[in-house]
């Protein structure tokens, strides 16, 4: 677990992709939540196969794809370790989760059933086995139209899984493939100003 910044109004915990580590996404975190509050990025829990350093929240093949992802529910189980010991810190109506790719899928499966100011999910799929019933905080979706790793399919699957259960979410495209690029970092800053900065009248 990484920290940075001083506690605000907000915090943002951030959830990294396959093979890279808590550090990958620190520099966005902080762009993000200036003068917005502090940053947590996790770390994922097992040493990625192939690339020295890096990490995975759960093996990520076509094997464990075909038995419905079996390693997911133990990497949940670490995630939710942690959140509910930031809770005692920070109150989750003033956390929101971003994640990237496989830290994404993860972000949204740890949003189900608490009611978090808001989840960013950046070329993201959902568990095919879970449609994420109980998830209820605004969700932000990013995906590139030509993403050649997660395609942009499974962001708009994700919105149509969210919208049928009454879920506040909205998809934005760009014309690119598998990143975070800097054309999103407007909409996605003022998705978090909104999630931890509500108007009086409680619309976001």
């Amino acid at each position: 677990m990484v920290r940075w910044g001083q506690p605000g109004v907000g915090r943002l915990v951030l959830l990294h992709g396959w093979g890279a580590n808590s550090r990958d996404l620190l520099p966005l975190g902080v762009h993000l939540m200036d003068g917005l509050g502090d940053v947590v990025a996790l770390q994922a829990p097992e040493p990625h196969p192939h690339v020295p350093g890096g990490r995975q929240w759960y093996p990520l093949n076509q094997e464990a794809e075909a038995q419905g992802w079996p390693g997911m529910p133990k990497a949940l189980d670490y995630i939710n370790h942690h959140l509910i010991r930031l809770q005692q810190e920070h109150p989750w109506s003033r956390t929101a989760l971003l994640g990237f790719s496989q830290g994404a899928a993860m972000a949204l499966e740890a949003a189900v059933h608490k009611p978090l100011a808001g989840v960013v999910a950046c070329s993201g799929y959902p568990h095919g086995r879970n449609p994420l019933q109980g998830l209820q905080s605004p969700v932000l979706l990013i995906h590139g139209q030509n993403d050649p790793v997660v395609p942009l399919q499974a962001s708009l699957r994700l919105q149509e899984l969210l919208d049928a259960q009454g879920c506040e979410v909205v998809l934005r495209s760009f014309p690119g493939e598998h990143t975070i690029p800097t054309e999103t970092l407007v909409p996605i800053r003022q998705f978090l100003e909104r999630c931890f900065m509500p108007t009086p009248g409680g619309s976001r």
